[in-house]
């Protein structure tokens, strides 16, 4: 089932057209990734899902996109749609607080206050991020504490917390070691049983490793879309080949 939908998109900043008529279908439970060479709009794109966008001055978006068939640019709410779908950032952005307060923060704002509830919360987050077992001491401490690794799962989890629909992960490995990279690649495979994950990887390999499938972009433009063995193994398009064969980007 389509969990995203988008339909003849394009996005300005000012004069410059940065996304050029995009079409893509989003399947739920699936990861779908985003590759292409820095600057292709890959991240504007993902940014769009949960109107990221809308916080940059001079960005204009046309066309239709949808989540559950519901227009997110209509008359959905902002705030419940940032709740449906949740974001894990390039750099982790911990907030300078406990490890408990930064993944109660979001049930809190959105009006949970009992502390038997929060503690749940905090708990099945941790879990789910797979990182319980490391933190469930160090509650109290600051998450400035951690290690880059430990805060990405920690921010994972922390968007987690709201019980999002989806979840948007910009280049959410790209600053970390390779054993912590293989663990929210892990992660992300146990995840997509219970959210959709759409991601922004400039790493051909992760890409090839988890997403069900892969967007190609190049210059604003979607060239492919496919299953991502096909896209790897057997692309349609000359420019899919020559960028998966490193012959640019």
């Amino acid at each position: 089932m389509d969990k995203f939908t988008i339909k003849n998109m394009n996005l300005y900043y000012g004069k410059f057209h940065a996304l050029k008529d995009v079409n893509l279908s989003m399947q739920e439970n699936k990861i779908t990734a985003f590759i292409g060479p820095s600057g292709c709009g890959k991240s504007t794109l993902l940014k769009s899902l949960n109107r990221m966008n809308d916080l940059v001055e001079g960005c204009k978006i046309t066309g239709d996109i949808r989540l559950d068939n519901e227009d997110i640019y209509g008359n959905m709410d902002v705030n419940i749609l940032r709740k449906r779908v949740g974001m894990v950032f390039q750099k982790a952005n911990p907030f300078p607080m406990s490890v408990y307060d930064n993944i109660a923060y979001g049930p809190r704002t959105h009006g949970i206050r009992k502390k038997s509830e929060l503690d749940e919360i905090v708990e099945s987050s941790l879990r789910d991020a797979a990182i319980w077992d490391e933190l469930k001491d160090r509650l109290k401490k600051s998450a400035l504490g951690l290690s880059g690794g430990q805060q990405q799962r920690l921010c994972i989890a922390r968007a987690l917390a709201v019980k999002p629909e989806v979840l948007l992960m910009d280049e959410a490995t790209s600053a970390l070691d390779p054993i912590s990279t293989g663990k929210i690649e892990e992660l992300c495979l146990k995840l997509k049983d219970q959210y959709t994950i759409i991601m922004v990887t400039h790493n051909m390999q992760q890409a090839l490793r988890i997403a069900d499938y892969t967007a190609f972009f190049l210059l604003g433009e979607m060239i492919e879309y496919d299953k991502t063995d096909q896209i790897f193994s057997n692309p349609k398009e000359k420019k899919t080949e020559e960028y998966i064969t490193g012959r640019f980007g």
